[in-house]
């Protein structure tokens, strides 16, 4: 056995350096992230208190990256996996709500140009909808557009749709 068989075991300094920077990546978005989103990531006390102490210093630039190089530290020595599968479902939880959010402003402007067409399409997709109330919105919002009022009832008609999208 010659000493070059076991190359695939050596790893470079170059592919190290993009590992570390990886982690401490990994660890900068931890640190942009509000407490309860925070709160649905598996992590541990030691790591979780970096963390915060990060998010308290962030104003202190010297003293943020060196914190940051901590937590990156930190990760190289901990199971990322767990983490990274935590942070990726919920940004996929937040592009649903974004995109269920686009399909209610959709639906909205389209009760708003076509009236009982578009109600009755809603009431369909979510049969625990009011119908009552959808109209009287929609009268509300048309009554303030002819009177060039602030747009109340057209806010009122999008909580109302999500209201009953979430429910």
């Amino acid at each position: 056995m010659s000493e070059f068989e076991h190359d695939d075991e050596i790893v470079s300094k170059s592919e190290l350096k993009r590992a570390a920077e990886a982690q401490q990546q990994l660890g900068e978005q931890l640190v942009s992230l509000a407490e309860g989103k925070l709160a649905k990531i598996p992590l541990d006390e030691e790591l979780l208190d970096a963390i915060h102490l990060a998010q308290r210093i962030r104003n202190t630039r010297e003293g943020y990256r060196r914190q940051l190089q901590l937590i990156g530290k930190m990760m190289r020595h901990r199971d990322t996996g767990p983490i990274e599968q935590a942070l990726a479902e919920l940004e996929h939880s937040h592009h649903e709500q974004n995109a269920l959010f686009h399909q209610l402003e959709k639906q909205r402007d389209a009760i708003l140009a076509t009236g009982d067409d578009a109600i009755q399409q809603f009431i369909d997709t979510y049969p625990n909808a009011d119908r009552q109330k959808l109209r009287q919105l929609y009268r509300q919002a048309n009554k303030q557009a002819e009177q060039n009022k602030p747009p109340t009832a057209k806010r009122e008609l999008f909580k109302y749709l999500r209201e009953v999208a979430t429910a």
